[in-house]
């Protein structure tokens, strides 16, 4: 993704639920900002689709957050380097704070 982002982002590394044509597969998350986040592709078979399902938590926090989100970018690095720039379509707002609350602290730790 290209440093020209609307928002702030942070590092995130936790592992989450992405759903692909209403299947679960277990990615990696790399960063997150309000408006998306970074995600490793661990095992997932190929697929065209652009539109996901995500389900993850926030470390500190016990509440899930379900998300939809649209895959923007593609990346392979190597044949084990692979993720998607995912970003938002459908989020609450009020986890959308929690993001930036997240967001927030990391960046004063």
């Amino acid at each position: 993704m290209s440093d020209n982002r609307r928002s702030n982002r942070a590092p995130l590394d936790i592992y989450l639920n992405k759903y692909v044509g209403g299947v679960p597969y277990l990615a990696r998350a790399a960063d997150i900002s309000p408006e998306g986040v970074r995600l490793a592709r661990l095992i997932e078979p190929e697929h065209h689709g652009r539109r996901v399902g995500l389900q993850f938590q926030l470390p500190g926090s016990e509440e899930i957050i379900y998300a939809e989100g649209e895959v923007v970018h593609a990346w392979t690095r190597g044949p084990r380097a692979e993720g998607d720039g995912i970003r938002f379509t459908l989020l609450t707002e009020r986890h959308r704070r929690m993001i930036q609350t997240y967001i927030t602290r990391q960046k004063a730790a």
